[in-house]
């Protein structure tokens, strides 16, 4: 019994010898990445464009609003509830488009960055096979501790093809 526990112990040191750990910065690979600058300005358009939405909700709040006041002496009471309805039904509106336009972005930027993040995820594959790497984990306020010579970042940027600015050009 005692041979099989022996045995036991010495498969599984084996097997976690044979583990090799590594790490990668995948914000840091994101934010030196050319197409950044694309995913950028396409956000930036299209929060442009959720303004104009809500401008023009406002806008159309606004009329309504005072319509509303101007014509107040002369609408019945039916008209004024049905006036009033409206109004409210307008700013509720605009309302829950601005409680929506940040989820919106955060919708579009997700929509946007996919593609970059699976060509991370596939360059990290071809580096992290290459080395053979068992596991791969993400450097981040988590992690504790990891050895820079484990650290597969530089790699991927390798891979990817992406030329890291000089250090004379981070300081302007």
């Amino acid at each position: 019994m005692k041979i099989i526990k022996v045995l036991f112990l010495f498969v599984c040191i084996t097997g976690f010898a044979q583990s090799k750990v590594g790490t990668i910065n995948v914000d840091y690979i994101l934010s030196n990445m050319p197409e950044l600058k694309a995913v950028q300005a396409d956000l930036d358009k299209y929060s442009k464009e959720l303004d104009a939405d809500l401008k023009v909700k406002v806008d159309a709040y606004q009329k309504a609003l005072k319509d509303y006041q101007d014509s107040l002496a002369t609408f019945t009471d039916e008209v004024k509830k049905q006036k009033q309805k409206e109004i409210l039904a307008q700013e509720s509106d605009i309302n829950k488009f601005r409680q929506n336009g940040a989820q919106l972005i955060n919708i579009k930027q997700d929509e946007l960055l996919r593609p970059l993040y699976q060509k991370i995820g596939i360059s990290l594959e071809k580096v992290a096979q290459a080395g053979n790497y068992t596991q791969v984990l993400q450097s981040n306020e988590t992690i504790a501790y990891f050895d820079p010579n484990f650290d597969l970042t530089l790699a991927v940027i390798q891979d990817l093809g992406i030329v890291l600015p000089t250090s004379e050009e981070n300081k302007n």
